[in-house]
């Protein structure tokens, strides 16, 4: 598959399809890795004589009032600084505007357009790939470059819709993104699996595709409790996902040996920051209440099946993350792996979020960009966004 690398720049208007989908709060950025991801592929286009026209989507775009609060106006800000060189912002998706500044470009400079899901405010433009879309894009530029590892998985107009146009290749992200997660889909053994996350619905492609090959899979989060309500115990208020009881089940009864579920819970009656908790075994949670965290025993049980693996892949925090009083789960298995020689990578979304706000990204071997893109790829399913740059190379 073309990279980068692979194209003469020069002088050329690269489309480069970055990942800035960054969390936000009041216009200021809360945490800019997934920018500083970027860097190392746009300072390649910058250094060789690029003119360089830059998309990202962020957030959804539902309603008029999610324009504001999704204005990538601040990314563009926190660009410059990372860059040391100017980014001209345009806020407009399309039109003469955005069409006279590119036709205007010298080398070296760069453009950052409006989010591209400003485009889905009406008939979701952006992420239906629509056609009209993806063309008049393209025909902005020479050369598209995607490097959104996060939204590869998507087949929208900013990544599927301009490649089909343009020739096209991946950037150094993505580039690595694919290199490290190999060492997951061919791993060294022991090979140890964490998965948290809320409902069983949303992995059951990757706990059917990775029970067999994991030689244990550790499970925690609100997923948990459907797990053992099909053991037979008594889960309070907690997260069910009745519909997927039978495959937990099926599951259990393949690969009891392998499932590996916890002891003892932080439970609570209410979600937030300050509510009252106790830790519980998994045979006392009460009625009324909720498994919203793991507890020290479960900590200690899931550090013994990690500490002589070779491979481990965590996608999911254990615990209610989003409430600090139910991180600390997340945070003593991340702090444990830290200090592991083992290959470990991150899976993307929340845990990837954790790690990076813990400090401990840098002790792992790789934490993904992207959780959805991750999933997908490991289950064996074809990213959208890599497989059009793939097809082209193959003609």
């Amino acid at each position: 598959m073309k990279t980068i690398r692979d194209f003469d720049l020069k002088g050329k208007i690269v489309l480069l399809r970055c990942d800035f989908n960054v969390p936000m709060k009041d216009h200021e950025i809360l945490d800019d890795t997934r920018i500083r991801a970027s860097l190392p592929t746009i300072q390649y286009a910058l250094s060789k004589d690029a003119k360089i026209v830059m998309f990202s989507h962020l957030g959804r775009i539902k309603e008029e009032k999610d324009l504001i609060k999704n204005d990538l106006a601040p990314v563009a800000a926190s660009l410059e600084k990372l860059l040391s060189h100017p980014v001209t912002f345009i806020s407009e998706t399309r039109g003469k505007r955005l069409e006279e500044a590119i036709q205007t470009m010298q080398e070296q400079e760069i453009i950052l357009v409006q989010n591209t899901r400003y485009e889905d405010l009406n008939g979701k433009k952006e992420s239906s790939n629509d056609e009209e879309l993806g063309a008049y894009w393209a025909s902005l530029g020479d050369i598209f470059i995607n490097d959104a590892f996060g939204t590869a998985h998507r087949a929208h107009a900013s990544n599927v819709g301009i490649a089909f146009h343009l020739p096209s290749g991946i950037g150094f992200l993505i580039e690595k993104e694919l290199e490290q997660l190999e060492l997951v889909k061919h791993p060294e053994h022991p090979f140890v699996v964490i998965l948290g996350g809320s409902k069983v619905k949303d992995k059951i492609g990757i706990l059917r595709s990775l029970v067999t090959k994991a030689d244990y899979l550790l499970i925690g989060g609100g997923m948990a409790y459907t797990f053992l309500k099909e053991e037979g115990y008594e889960i309070g208020s907690s997260l069910l996902d009745e519909e997927n009881l039978s495959f937990c089940q099926e599951l259990l009864s393949k690969y009891a040996d392998k499932i590996i579920l916890p002891v003892d819970h932080v439970v609570s009656s209410e979600l937030s920051d300050t509510a009252e908790k106790e830790i519980v075994s998994t045979s006392e949670i009460p009625v009324d209440q909720m498994g919203l965290d793991i507890g020290p025993k479960t900590v200690t049980l899931f550090e013994r099946y990690l500490k002589d693996a070779k491979t481990i892949l965590w996608n999911g925090p254990v615990g209610a993350y989003e409430f600090s009083n139910f991180q600390k789960g997340t945070n003593d298995l991340l702090v444990y792996l830290s200090r592991l020689s083992s290959i470990t990578v991150i899976g993307g979304g929340d845990t990837a979020a954790a790690a990076t706000m813990l400090g401990v990204a840098n002790q792992l071997t790789h934490v993904a960009t992207g959780g959805g893109a991750t999933l997908e790829y490991l289950e064996g399913k074809p990213l959208p966004g890599i497989a059009v740059i793939e097809a082209k190379d193959s003609k």
